[in-house]
């Protein structure tokens, strides 16, 4: 009792100090709501947007993107190019880091690509990076890894040969097909190495703690090389999928961002939430797949009929309220130099398309007096999509008495089906740009990309174009024959664009540093917190 007193005033002075100080110690965590489970966290077997916000904060390439989302070193601290801009020599930060505290080397990145390359991968996106000297070789198989273009000259020394000039090349250095993983540590827990106390990352946080179809959680990664930049301390994303969960969660202060929430809340929310509320314009194509390998869907009269009779304004002003833009065109506009294709068709009202829908029906023998028309739409778990697809079924059973169905997966699921070539009639896609370059969009329909090509399109004077393309250096003419290849999608419509997409988030006012930006990258060490 007489220690206790004896020290009183001291331990009341400490605590009020401690008291005073705490707000400025007090732990930045970033709640962040993603939208889905991801798949995985191999940066060999990620392809949808929820999961590369997660790997990009425990992963960084050799370029990034900034908050403006445009390109800068990461990894790399510089680079050089040859001449005929077939070599890119890249120069890794002597101070880069992974959470472990070993050193990025360029050993690393040539391990990682190879592994992308590999084909007992099987990496879903491997395709990415056929601009390099012998991917495509490698990846089927015809030619070993240690081909591949991608060399190591010394631990800090990366050189990259390309097949030909590639004017978009640093831009898919940002991509997650190009993040490195540590050797040592995969060398060390194989495919495991994505596990939470297994994952060696370089990025500016470490993944900590990973509850599935709960939350993931990062903290800071002191071995960053930026890490004096990095202002918080940790980051939990949530997998939510309930679009109107996520908002009241939102309202409640529980979640600082909320990705892909129900657009018919926009006006409600901006009155109450103002600029807190985001609707970012992106190079990105909202879009409906044919089964081409099941009747009647082989059938391009059926298959343009379906589009024709979709009236893109309505999905976009009474669902949408104005955020998304109807389109008729595989590539969204914004395309440096780029002209959009579209169908002959696009400029007829919407009555006169839905004539002429009938009478392309009524051709391939569907429709009324003919065949009954049994279609299932597949779409991904989320309230706007759920509402297109209802009135997109309301459409084709008005204009062509169809008898249409509805199934719904989540997320990871749905893509992971459509990915594996489970079969369909139609099913829900969309397309957001890794780069902002009209082949990303255009090569989702050639007919050797056995992970995107939903539709199995298989047309080989469209394959030529694009193939022919990649070797053009003059720009306007290469513009000319991607713009020629869109043309054929366009026509042939193994895919129906309706609308071109803006990304819809909730920021709270408390998170400093975001940005909007067209290719909807936003890195978690950008941003910083205030109460």
């Amino acid at each position: 009792m007489t220690i206790i007193s004896k020290f009183a005033t001291t331990g009341l002075l400490l605590g009020t100090i401690m008291l005073g100080a705490s707000p400025a110690l007090a732990e930045a965590v970033l709640h962040r709501g993603n939208s889905g489970e991801p798949t995985s966290l191999d940066p060999a077997h990620i392809s949808i947007n929820i999961e590369g916000f997660i790997i990009y904060d425990l992963f960084e390439g050799l370029t990034i993107f900034g908050p403006d989302g445009k390109l800068q070193p990461g990894a790399a601290e510089k680079w050089d190019v040859s001449e005929d801009g077939t070599v890119y020599t890249f120069h890794i930060r002597d101070n880069a880091k992974w959470s472990d505290g070993t050193d990025v080397t360029a050993g690393d990145f040539e391990f990682a690509m190879r592994r992308v390359e590999d084909p007992k991968t099987a990496a879903e996106y491997a395709t990415i990076l056929y601009p390099i000297k012998n991917a495509e070789e490698v990846n089927t198989g015809k030619v070993p890894v240690e081909e591949l273009g991608v060399k190591a000259i010394d631990d800090k020394t990366l050189e990259i040969t390309l097949k030909q000039s590639t004017p978009f090349f640093l831009q898919l250095m940002a991509h997650y097909t190009a993040l490195p993983i540590s050797k040592a540590n995969y060398e060390k827990f194989g495919d495991q190495f994505v596990k939470p106390g297994n994952m060696v990352g370089n990025g500016a946080f470490k993944l900590e703690a990973h509850v599935p179809n709960d939350s993931l959680t990062t903290v800071k990664n002191e071995n960053y090389w930026d890490a004096a930049n990095v202002k918080l301390d940790k980051v939990i994303f949530y997998p939510i999928e309930d679009d109107a969960a996520a908002i009241r969660r939102f309202e409640a202060g529980e979640l600082d961002t909320v990705y892909n929430f129900s657009a018919d809340q926009i006006e409600r929310l901006r009155e109450n939430y103002g600029d807190q509320v985001h609707v970012s314009p992106s190079l990105s194509t909202y879009y409906y797949a044919f089964d081409m390998r099941n009747p009647p869907y082989d059938d391009v009269k059926v298959r343009t009929a379906l589009s024709m009779s979709v009236d893109r304004d309505f999905l976009t002003q009474e669902i949408f309220s104005g955020a998304y833009l109807p389109t008729y065109s595989v590539v969204p506009p914004g395309m440096e130099g780029y002209t959009q294709a579209k169908p002959d068709w696009a400029d007829l009202s919407q009555i006169d398309r839905e004539d002429k829908a009938v009478e392309l029906m009524k051709e391939a023998g569907y429709g009324e007096g003919g065949k009954p028309l049994n279609i299932s739409i597949r779409y991904n778990t989320n309230t706007n999509h759920e509402r297109v697809a209802t009135a997109i079924a309301d459409m084709w059973k008005n204009v062509f008495g169809a008898n249409v169905s509805l199934q719904n997966l989540d997320v990871a699921s749905h893509y992971a089906y459509l990915k594996q070539g489970g079969k369909f009639d139609v099913a829900r896609a969309g397309w957001a740009a890794d780069y902002a370059d009209p082949e990303n969009f255009l090569f989702l329909m050639l007919s050797d990309n056995a992970t995107f090509n939903y539709s199995h399109y298989d047309n080989k004077g469209f394959d030529k174009l694009v193939d022919d393309s990649y070797g053009v250096q003059d720009q306007a003419k290469r513009m000319e024959m991607l713009h020629d290849a869109e043309q054929m999608v366009v026509n042939d419509q193994p895919i129906a664009p309706f609308m071109n997409q803006a990304e819809l988030w909730m920021v709270s006012k408390r998170v400093s540093g975001w940005q909007d930006n067209a290719v909807n990258d936003h890195r978690s060490k950008f941003f910083s917190l205030s109460e």
